[in-house]
């Protein structure tokens, strides 16, 4: 009879996963039909059984005491381990979490802690730092505070260029540069659709990862490879442009220009502009030069590009006076913006854009701008679609001291 009760009551040990555990909490979530009567019941039953048996079934008497008492450790715990809620978890999947990292006792015990304390809904994502063997409940309260998040984050401002970005990860995490731009050399490998290289101006694209890494702040797991670090700042960027709707916008009112000239032309924008609130006419801007005819070519004639070429080289970027024409018109420079055979957009993103650039190359104000400057140190742009007002914006870049030597000549 003993090896009968054994078989029914034994708890589970914890190399097991909580496998049994989870039936159970299952069994006990759906079954408003075995309420603690039956339950003190069944206990009082196995006592009498026990009881005639005599002395020697004592071991048999505290498995089942064991089972009916939810096992919980009674101190604080001691020494250090660390355990990550997932996305989705439950209380039964935390409590299993937290058992096989030797912190609470019984998954049950943590069931029954969650169950009490209404702010258990409160737990976020993320890696904590607890102690082993803890009351079940002082563990759920080391999950609520702040304070017990082991958090490695890292923010990527707008406008980064990619290799900045594998600059300041590999900073953070100690991944050698060079593995991120390993995995960088193939995007559609680390989550970018093939369908986001797509053209409709004819132009081949270069397969760059430059575009697709979304600017925020990541909380970077510990021992994270290069290749997933990357691919959660894909898919964030991915999850910004489905919310935001961008492909099916960009699809069903650019008039045949693709997602992934758009996301260029977000890129320019973001590069471009100071404020946010320019980002979107300035799209504008390079839709009107490039996809009509009223410009006098299809080109853009922006230094934003050369200068993304040269950051790629190594090489510092130049402010607009002080570029030579001989860098302005290089035949060698594959993101060349001036002169016979730069019609278009760049072969790739120059940039990393954000939330307000990628809204206004989606969806930015109908103007027939043709002409941006920056006329001021605060970043203030002025816009113009003539000759005439080409010249005022320069005038005004001269008088403000944005614009130095011999440009500003005729001006003075």
């Amino acid at each position: 009879m003993i090896d009968d009760l054994d078989l029914g009551f034994d708890e589970p040990e914890r190399g097991e996963k909580g496998r049994h555990r989870r039936g159970f909490v299952e069994k006990r979530a759906k079954g408003g039909g075995s309420g603690r009567g039956k339950t003190v019941f069944a206990l009082l039953m196995a006592l009498v059984l026990l009881g005639g048996i005599g002395g020697g079934a004592y071991v048999g008497f505290d498995r089942v005491r064991n089972y009916f008492v939810t096992p919980d450790y009674d101190g604080p715990g001691k020494g250090e381990a660390q355990v990550e809620v997932k996305r989705g978890d439950t209380a039964t999947d935390i409590g299993v979490t937290l058992h096989d990292a030797g912190v609470v006792k019984s998954v049950k015990a943590f069931i029954n802690a969650a169950e009490e304390n209404s702010r258990s809904k409160n737990i976020q994502v993320g890696r904590y730092k607890v102690r082993q063997e803890m009351k079940a409940a002082d563990a759920l309260d080391m999950l609520l505070d702040p304070k017990n998040r082991v958090v490695n984050g890292v923010t990527i401002p707008e406008g980064m260029i990619t290799l900045a970005i594998y600059d300041k990860l590999s900073k953070q995490t100690k991944i050698p540069v060079a593995e991120f731009k390993a995995a960088a050399k193939d995007p559609v490998a680390l989550g970018v659709p093939e369908f986001w290289f797509k053209r409709s101006d004819g132009k081949k694209s270069a397969k760059s990862l430059e575009g697709f890494l979304y600017p925020a702040t990541y909380e970077i797991p510990p021992k994270a490879t290069a290749e997933q670090i990357l691919s959660m700042m894909v898919e964030k960027f991915l999850t910004v442009t489905e919310g935001m709707k961008f492909v099916e916008t960009v699809e069903s009112k650019r008039g045949g220009i693709t997602p992934y000239e758009a996301l260029i032309t977000a890129s320019i924008a973001e590069a471009e502009s100071v404020n946010h609130k320019d980002m979107g006419r300035v799209a504008r801007v390079l839709y009107n030069r490039v996809y009509t005819d009223d410009y006098h070519c299809h080109c853009l004639e922006i230094d934003s590009a050369l200068n993304y070429w040269k950051r790629l080289q190594g090489l510092d970027p130049k402010d607009s006076d002080v570029i030579k024409s001989s860098e302005l018109f290089d035949p060698k420079n594959p993101y060349r913006t001036h002169g016979p055979g730069s019609d278009g957009l760049p072969i790739t993103p120059i940039s990393n854009p954000g939330e307000a650039a990628l809204k206004g190359a989606m969806d930015p104000p109908d103007t027939k701008d043709l002409f941006f400057m920056t006329v001021d140190k605060k970043g203030t742009m002025g816009y113009g679609r003539t000759e005439a007002d080409f010249h005022k914006l320069q005038k005004q870049m001269c008088d403000n001291k944005v614009l130095t030597g011999s440009n500003c000549t005729r001006y003075q």
